[in-house]
C-alpha cells in the first residue's frame, strides 16, 4: 500500500525527489522514515533525471537583506511560454520573500505596467500589502503607470542593477520551480486553458507543496505559525510592561 501510494504520488508530482514524497506520505499518516521512503523510490525506479547544468559566467555577487517577517517584501518578473499554437504568453511572476508565498500569477500575451497594478491591487487586498517590491529594469516596472501606483500606495520600489537578477534571486529561484512543475508540465491549448492550469498550480503551490526551505511546511502554514509566534511575542513584550506602567502611576497619583 505504502509502495503504491508513492508511485501514485510520484506520477501526481514527477519534478518532485523523494524527500518531497515523503512530506507528503506522512501528512497523509504513513508513519515511514525517510530512508524507506527512499529505498521504495529507487526500488520501483522513481529516480529523477537530473538536469544538465549550463555553465554559468562568473558575475559579481551582491548581498541581499533576508526579509524579516510576511509582506515587507516581495519581488516581480516575468517568464514567457507558448500556447499549443504557438503563439507566446506571459506571467507576472510574484513571490513573498519571506514566507515564500506566491499572491498572484497574471497570464495574458500582453502584460502592461498598469495592467501589473491591477494584479498586484488583487494580490494586496487578499494578502495584505508589502512595504518594498524587488523589481527589474524592464518597460513594466518603469512605467509611469507602476511609478505613480507605488507613490499612492506608500510602497518602496527597488531595482536591481542591469544585467544582474541574482540580484533578484527570490523570483529567480521561483520562476525556475514554477517553469519545472508547471509550464514544463502542461501543453496549454488556450490562453485559457493556461491561466486556469497556472492558477491551479499557485494554489498548490501554496496550500499543498512541501517547501524545504520552510522547514517541510507550505507557505500558507509558515505563515500562521509564524503569525502566531509574532501575536504571542507581543503579548508577553505587552505584559511585561504592565508592572512598570503601574509603578509609574501609583508614583504620579499618591494615595
Amino acid at each position: 500500500m505504502l509502495r503504491d501510494r508513492l508511485v501514485v504520488l510520484a506520477e501526481e508530482r514527477p519534478r518532485f525527489g523523494y524527500p518531497r514524497l515523503h512530506i507528503l506520505l506522512r501528512r497523509e499518516g504513513f508513519m515511514v522514515n525517510r530512508k524507506r521512503v527512499y529505498r521504495l523510490y529507487r526500488a520501483a525506479g522513481l529516480k529523477l533525471r537530473a538536469k544538465r547544468r549550463k555553465r554559468a559566467a562568473p558575475r559579481e555577487r551582491r548581498p541581499m537583506t533576508p526579509a524579516a517577517g510576511a509582506n515587507q517584501s516581495w519581488s516581480m518578473d516575468f517568464v514567457t511560454d507558448r500556447l499549443g499554437d504557438g503563439r507566446q504568453f506571459r506571467t507576472f511572476t510574484v513571490v513573498d520573500d519571506f514566507v515564500k508565498r506566491c499572491p498572484v500569477l497574471e497570464v495574458d500575451t500582453s502584460i502592461s505596467g498598469q495592467r501589473v497594478t491591477r494584479a498586484l491591487d488583487r494580490a494586496i487586498e487578499r494578502y495584505g500589502k508589502p512595504r518594498r517590491l524587488i523589481v527589474d529594469n524592464g518597460p513594466e516596472f518603469t512605467s509611469r503607470a507602476l511609478l505613480e501606483w507605488a507613490v499612492h500606495h506608500n510602497i518602496e520600489l527597488v531595482w536591481i542593477e542591469p544585467g544582474k537578477p541574482i540580484q533578484n534571486a527570490y523570483v529567480e529561484s521561483f520562476n525556475a520551480r514554477f517553469r519545472d512543475e508547471c509550464l514544463n508540465q502542461h501543453h496549454f491549448t488556450t490562453l485559457a486553458d493556461a491561466r486556469a492550469l497556472i492558477e491551479a498550480w499557485r494554489e498548490d503551490y501554496n496550500r499543498v507543496r512541501p517547501h524545504t526551505s520552510l522547514g517541510g511546511e507550505t507557505p500558507e502554514r509558515f505563515f500562521e505559525l509564524w503569525s502566531e509566534k509574532k501575536a504571542a511575542s507581543q503579548t508577553r513584550i505587552s505584559q511585561q510592561h504592565l508592572p512598570f506602567q503601574s509603578e509609574i502611576q501609583n508614583h504620579q497619583d499618591p494615595t
